[in-house]
């Protein structure tokens, strides 16, 4: 079916049009990402847990009142049977996804001594498995059309582990590792898959309330802005398969490294 176009790149009336699904798009980063994605003509599907599905309706409607496409899709990420459906169903009501990114953080602080195995294993299914479900869902519809892009959110935790955070680092390093083998396996089939390093604080509500000089850091340009971290998601879609980049830091310029 053809699609009508508004004048300005990405805006549609119709929706049916390739996708971006974005697995964990939360009031910030999530949906900075999925917004940059919609601008750049693709249909924002934006997924977060069912409990937050108003929040997620939102994030939606607030797209498609900006002119571009965007359709929520609640499931719980760390669900094998959910996962499977929602990718079935963008594929088959809204388009092929182009792109994939899984963003969920599970960011806890815990002494060793009192970190429970609940919280480990629940750590590890939100940051981790539920990137594994992500991954070989996208990459089987991918993997037939050779070409697609998966992108993993990291964190400074993916490299090494800060005191406190054993379930957080272990969840993010296996995250990492899970990229590089996907990468290594699914690169000879055209698909780009690659892993930032969110390396600092990001501008959030979230750091708002335990920041007290998050003006100055902002004045400063010295806390990440979710718009720039999506900027550079669509970035790497875009790079021809000569020069793909596989991990990508981001800090401010004010953070040690």
């Amino acid at each position: 079916m053809e699609q009508e176009l508004k004048p300005g790149a990405g805006k549609l009336h119709m929706t049916k049009r390739p996708a971006a699904l974005v697995v964990g798009a939360g009031d910030a980063t999530g949906g900075a990402i999925a917004r940059a994605f919609a601008c750049d003509g693709l249909v924002a599907c934006v997924n977060r847990r069912p409990t937050n599905a108003d929040k997620l309706e939102e994030l939606a409607a607030s797209i498609r009142r900006d002119g571009y496409a965007a359709r929520a899709f609640p499931a719980d990420a760390r669900d094998e049977d959910q996962m499977v459906a929602m990718v079935d169903t963008i594929e088959q009501e809204v388009g092929q996804i182009e792109v994939a990114v899984f963003n969920i953080g599970a960011n806890v602080n815990f002494p060793i001594t009192e970190m429970t195995a609940r919280v480990y294993r629940k750590v590890w299914e939100m940051a981790c498995f539920g990137g594994f479900l992500m991954g070989r869902e996208v990459a089987r519809h991918m993997s037939v059309r050779e070409r697609g892009t998966i992108i993993f959110t990291g964190a400074t935790a993916s490299l090494r582990g800060g005191s406190g955070f054993s379930a957080f680092a272990g969840a993010k390093a296996a995250l990492r590792m899970l990229a590089q083998s996907m990468a290594r396996e699914l690169g000879p089939r055209n698909i780009h898959v690659a892993h930032t390093i969110i390396d600092g604080a990001i501008d959030t509500d979230f750091i708002a309330q335990r920041m007290s000089d998050i003006d100055s850091a902002r004045d400063a340009d010295a806390i990440l802005s979710p718009d720039e971290i999506a900027k550079n998601y669509v970035m790497l879609h875009h790079q021809a398969r000569t020069a793909w980049t596989h991990e990508l830091d981001l800090r401010p310029w004010t953070e040690r490294f």
